[in-house]
């Protein structure tokens, strides 16, 4: 018996298909069209859950992980500028954010900081240790996306925003599992989130890792590990999928996830690793991790894995910590905010125009004046369409 993620379909009476039962507890989430179970089955109860015709998906349960940061070199006290901000063209913008509404999957948020003051904050736990954030991560990503100025350091993208729903799907430790996830991606449906915010990834190694210590061999352990993955995988698509095929009801969120960090070009150049789940299903906005070489000029960081969507600052990044301070890191979890607080200031300047902002068309504003002045040894398949940009 092992856990499994069961997505079935239901039939709508009215047709608002994120009309919330407010059946949220720890094992079941309904939203009018869709459910999202964790069951323990064997192999009779899986075959007979892939003959149900209203079984959209079924895959087993993962350890899912943030995608960790690395400590930067920029001293904690240099916080007289925040080139990221500059870079993405944030500063220059007329555009704040107001009237969007993200949703943040991560360790959670110190609400009480400085850096969200006048800011709606909806906090739901899905790791059964409580709101908060006793790991940073979380509130370090929010604050790129909407944080307010501390002690005069801008740190913030789309300070206009005024609602967010943090869901706390990560624990101390930085894990977590991938039913807290796709739950998790229901809430934020549920609250009408227009952008879903990702700085996380799924640990197949500690997946494999797991296998192992309960006996298996270590190849049946890796292609087992790469079976789970591969029906996770499908089960991101089907959910942004039914998403997406609702967007005539008036709603079509946008996803961004970062892309991960396991690439290693300071060893050798050649090893780029692919971008990672979540942000290689379909739908998502998978991102790069962007440094500044020159004004004007950028490379890729070495750890920033390749064949992304687009590509964000990154390196040197200066945010919320909890204890009310603010702290510098580099990852690809760094970039991924960068474009989720791009894409509400794109959201914002899509319904001033009287256009009706969508995952779809906001996609097409961040993907037709992306920049790409990064140095000639870089391409597209590492930074994608190019270096994000505000409007």
């Amino acid at each position: 018996m092992a856990n499994y993620l069961i997505l079935k379909k239901k039939p709508s009476l009215n047709n608002n298909i994120y009309t919330s039962s407010r059946n949220l507890s720890s094992h079941n989430l309904q939203l009018d069209h869709v459910s999202l179970s964790t069951e323990s089955l064997n192999e009779k109860d899986i075959s007979d859950f892939i003959k149900d015709p209203d079984i959209e998906m079924i895959a087993p349960e993962m350890p899912v992980s943030l995608i960790k940061p690395f400590s930067s070199d920029k001293a904690e006290t240099d916080t007289h500028s925040n080139w990221g901000l500059d870079a993405i063209k944030a500063n220059d913008s007329q555009y704040t954010g107001k009237g969007v509404k993200v949703a943040i999957l991560d360790t959670g948020i110190e609400k009480s900081h400085s850096a969200f003051s006048g800011t709606k904050i909806t906090e739901k736990d899905f790791t059964a240790e409580g709101n908060g954030d006793s790991n940073g991560h979380g509130t370090h990503c929010a604050g790129t996306i909407f944080g307010r100025d501390v002690n005069g350091v801008r740190i913030g993208i789309a300070q206009g925003i005024e609602c967010a729903f943090i869901a706390k799907v990560l624990g101390e430790n930085g894990g977590g599992a991938s039913d807290s996830l796709f739950k998790a991606m229901l809430w934020a449906l549920e609250c009408k989130s227009d952008i879903i915010s990702m700085s996380l990834g799924f640990d197949f190694p500690g997946m494999v890792k797991y296998k192992v210590d309960n006996g298996w061999p270590v190849e049946l352990a890796t292609s087992t590990a790469l079976e789970s993955y591969r029906d996770n995988l499908r089960m991101f698509d089907s959910l942004i999928k039914l998403s997406q095929s609702h967007a005539g009801f008036g709603y079509h969120p946008l996803f961004v996830a970062a892309s991960g960090n396991e690439s290693r070009r300071d060893d050798d150049i050649k090893f780029k690793i692919s971008t990672s789940l979540p942000a290689c299903a379909e739908g998502v906005i998978s991102v790069a991790a962007a440094c500044k070489v020159a004004i004007e000029d950028y490379d890729i960081a070495s750890f920033s894995n390749v064949n992304v969507s687009l590509s964000a600052p990154g390196v040197d990044i200066i945010s919320a910590w909890p204890g009310n301070t603010l702290k510098t890191l580099d990852g690809t979890s760094m970039a991924c905010p960068h474009v989720a607080g791009v894409a509400a200031l794109w959201w914002e300047e899509r319904r001033q125009q009287r256009v009706s902002p969508t995952a779809k068309n906001v996609t097409s504003q961040l993907y037709a004046t992306a920049r790409r002045n990064f140095l000639s040894s870089t391409t597209e398949y590492d930074y994608g369409q190019g270096l994000v940009t505000a409007p």
